[in-house]
């Protein structure tokens, strides 16, 4: 992977640090770069710093160039702050609100956080920008990371997601990102910031927040909790192992061109009932129990205005980039799985200090 950015960039902001795929990111950064890490986040009930701690522990000198920033973006003084002690060359945008369920029960945050606070962001990043030397706006980028949840939904085997597919966002969710994206591309444009966006497909790896489906399953399993699968289970999602991604926003940080965009998957498609179904078949296996875990499935009402069908064609990254997913899915499903069973209790202190449960969110609707 050529990242060539890092002879010129020595600053680079993370927003959202404390989340799954800012965490990701800056262990990257800081095991793999000799770079200053600004990491802002304003810590959420979702934001975690356990691995990234663990780290700085094993090696104290890391901690000289990590910089941990507590705002929150919907303020927009203390982010004009953030911006100008951060004095970044490279900014990777992952701060929001992300789970569709939650949306549904309070649509509000998912406005406030996801497009007030990126407007107040970009309005930070505007005035960063133009004071700028010729020198480091050369090389100067602003990368927002987005979801491919903003395209809507796909027939059944018919389509793809492109950079071509124009947007229809059916939740609240994934209508607060389809405005973070307008707005990036529309700061880019007008004030001529130099700005790549990225849309991905499910994330799934080590260390995500229990809210999402495969940790879920995971941990409704071994504590032989009813598992719920929603609706009739036929709902398909394009599945991205979080190294790959990783790999991807790197990949397009230090090699895209400002104005362009890529879509980010990982060309592995599975209903809810398979991907469900072959995390108690690994359960089995690594953790068997007096019956069959695929026995606790029980299918609930379904989330009002789910989407059928997400699946991504990488097609353009992997033509101009040249990146590609490196990891097999059912190998780094199954090293999932095992991360979770070597790690209950980071799950029990995430669901303590979080209050989440796995109770079921997301059930208000027409």
């Amino acid at each position: 992977m050529n990242l060539n950015f890092h002879t010129k960039i020595k600053k680079i902001l993370i927003t959202g640090g404390g989340g799954f795929i800012g965490g990701s990111l800056i262990r990257y950064l800081l095991s793999n770069t000799k770079l200053e890490i600004y990491n802002l986040d304003k810590i959420g009930y979702c934001s975690d710093f356990t691995s990234i701690n663990q780290i700085l522990s094993k090696n104290k000198l890391l901690r000289d160039r990590y910089f941990f920033l507590n705002v929150d973006l919907c303020d927009e003084l203390k982010t004009r702050e953030a911006i100008n002690f951060s004095n970044p060359d490279l900014i990777f945008h992952l701060a929001a609100e992300s789970h569709v369920d939650r949306s549904i029960n309070n649509p509000k945050d998912f406005i406030l956080n996801n497009i007030n606070g990126t407007f107040n962001l970009l309005e930070a990043v505007r005035l960063h920008w133009e004071n700028l030397s010729d020198y480091r706006k050369s090389f100067f980028k602003f990368h927002h990371i987005s979801t491919d949840e903003v395209f809507g939904s796909l027939k059944l085997k018919l389509d793809f997601f492109s950079e071509k597919t124009p947007y229809s966002p059916r939740s609240p969710y994934s209508a607060s990102k389809a405005s973070s994206d307008h707005l990036v591309n529309a700061w880019h444009h007008t004030y001529g910031i130099p700005v790549v966006i990225t849309n991905c497909s499910n994330n799934f790896g080590p260390w995500q927040f229990p809210e999402k489906l495969i940790p879920l399953v995971i941990l409704k399993a071994i504590n032989l909790e009813r598992i719920p699968i929603y609706g009739n289970g036929e709902n398909i999602r394009d599945w991205l192992f979080i190294e790959d991604h990783i790999n991807a926003l790197l990949c397009v940080a230090a090699n895209a061109k400002p104005g362009s965009n890529y879509c980010i998957g990982g060309s592995q498609e599975l209903t809810n009932n398979e991907i469900v179904l072959k995390i108690c078949r690994v359960l089995d296996i690594l953790r068997p129990s007096k019956e069959p875990y695929k026995n606790l499935i029980n299918y609930v009402q379904d989330r009002p205005g789910h989407d059928l069908r997400y699946a991504i064609s990488a097609k353009k990254i992997m033509k101009e980039l040249g990146w590609k997913p490196n990891f097999n899915f059912n190998e780094s499903l199954e090293m999932t799985i095992k991360w979770y069973l070597n790690n209950l209790d980071w799950c029990r202190s995430i669901k303590e200090k979080s209050g989440y449960y796995g109770q079921r969110l997301g059930k208000n609707g027409k």
